[in-house]
């Protein structure tokens, strides 16, 4: 765990079990911390999508969603949907990134999760980065799995607006679904904005924190 007061952000890890994972949960937080920390260094994981159309739809995004940053982003190839029975390459795969990056702050999904393949991630996070501060990112779908989370991130019109935005711009394969649409990404924002006392955010779970007042 990490507590408040821990100091800048430097060195940040975002995982995803699949292409736009990320950029669909936490989005609008990499535009405004990368806005904020010109250099900021970026490791990202995404477990599925390697070799297809969506790896290049995931390296074209996340450049975009971290102006300035330093990024690093690997895609691998396991099998969409069957996180569970590849669990061992998936805990192989995040146990290397923990090997080389010691991060601020880790972004991934929830572990409550309806997603098998993103309730696996997020159980795996845990058991390699034992003393990070963790954010589990919400994903909108037909399972209506979206709870009631425990930390926002206040995000400007201006940058709720430039993440549907890129949403849209970097992820064709994507709109098709009934989901993927202006309404939904906004729409949540909106009301996470309400919980904070803010026009938009993100939100996210935070299973355990650990609180540094005294420093």
């Amino acid at each position: 765990m990490i507590g408040l007061g821990a100091g800048p952000l430097e060195r940040i890890v975002a995982v995803g079990a699949h292409c736009d994972d990320i950029a669909i949960g936490a989005g609008g937080t990499l535009l405004t911390m990368c806005a904020a920390r010109p250099g900021l260094r970026v490791d990202a994981l995404v477990l599925s999508g390697g070799g297809t159309e969506r790896e290049q739809e995931e390296l074209a995004a996340l450049a975009a969603f971290c102006p300035g940053a330093e990024l690093a982003v690997t895609v691998l190839k396991l099998p969409d949907g069957r996180m569970p029975v590849h669990w061992d390459e998936a805990k192989a795969a995040v146990e290397e990134l923990r090997a080389r990056t010691e991060p601020d702050l880790v972004i991934a999904p929830r572990t409550d999760d309806a997603h098998q393949d993103h309730r696996g991630l997020a159980q795996l996070i845990p058991t390699a980065f034992r003393d990070h501060l963790v954010l589990g990112y919400e994903i909108v779908k037909w399972d209506g799995d979206l709870g009631r989370p425990t930390a926002y991130q206040p995000l400007t019109p201006e940058t709720a607006e430039e993440k549907v935005r890129l949403l849209q711009e970097h992820y064709p394969s994507q709109r098709h679904r009934p989901w993927y649409d202006r309404e939904a990404f906004l729409g949540l924002a909106r009301i996470r904005g309400i919980e904070c006392h803010a026009r938009y955010a993100e939100a996210f779970a935070v299973t355990k924190l650990a609180l540094k007042l005294g420093d």
